[in-house]
């Protein structure tokens, strides 16, 4: 659970709300910092036609997900604490259906909606957000480029049967053989397939039913290649005789 903290000394703050059901958004809702989460979710029930029994709310700054409002007992300050960020309302959004009387459905073109200002759309066109800051959106698409050519040069020097030493964030240090090269079938993505030294894997070469290599029982294992180092890595030695 994350805590927003900026400055501010007035006791109301002003957000935008979308939800999960349309993409219309309310401009400058004025809430008291002092509203309990449960309290604010009865307003948005309002709002957006959620239902607070069910609804989550998020916290956004542009696009980016600041907070989950998980704690229905804490203040809103808690989590928003100045003006300008959006609630963003998560829930089912429950239809009706009348069989009494038909009922004419409100649609919007595309050019109506792109005229509308009240959408989350314009929102973003007038504060160069998300998919409309062409400078952030280049910057996302020249790293996402590089992290790919980085990845194909990493996987080009993992050669079956070479020695490697594998880094996972989380993990210990591990030292293995590799053994395979390639997809996964129902993954995205370049894997490694790596026999371990020590009984530190997570399998015995095979993913999902599917054998890519054979090894001993939590010998195997597979990751991406940027976690793999090729090189003079020798099988390491324990002399229980050093250990006091």
């Amino acid at each position: 659970m994350s805590h927003i903290v900026e400055s501010g000394k007035s006791d109301f703050v002003k957000a935008n709300v979308s939800n999960s059901h349309n993409d219309a958004v309310a401009f400058e809702v004025k809430f008291a910092k002092d509203l309990t989460v449960a309290q604010l979710k009865s307003k948005l029930e309002i709002l957006t036609g959620g239902s607070a029994s069910t609804m989550k709310v998020q916290v956004f700054k542009g696009e980016n997900c600041l907070a989950t409002m998980d704690n229905n007992d804490a203040q809103l300050g808690y989590y928003v604490n100045c003006d300008g960020l959006r609630l963003h309302v998560i829930d089912s959004f429950a239809t009706f259906s009348f069989d009494s009387a038909p009922i004419e459905k409100f649609e919007l073109s595309m050019d109506q909606y792109d005229q509308r200002t009240d959408s989350v759309r314009s929102y973003l066109k007038q504060n160069r957000m998300g998919k409309y800051n062409e400078e952030e959106r280049q910057q996302a698409e020249e790293k996402k480029r590089q992290q790919a050519e980085e990845i194909q040069k990493r996987a080009e020097l993992c050669v079956l049967g070479g020695r490697c030493e594998v880094a996972v964030p989380g993990n210990p240090t591990r030292r293995g053989t590799i053994r395979y090269n390639g997809q996964l079938e129902g993954k995205t993505g370049h894997f490694i397939g790596i026999e371990y030294d020590e009984p530190l894997g997570k399998n015995n070469g095979s993913f999902g039913g599917k054998a890519y290599f054979s090894c001993a029982p939590n010998y195997g294992g597979f990751v991406s290649p940027l976690s793999v180092t090729v090189g003079d890595f020798p099988p390491e030695e324990f002399n229980i005789d050093d250990e006091i």
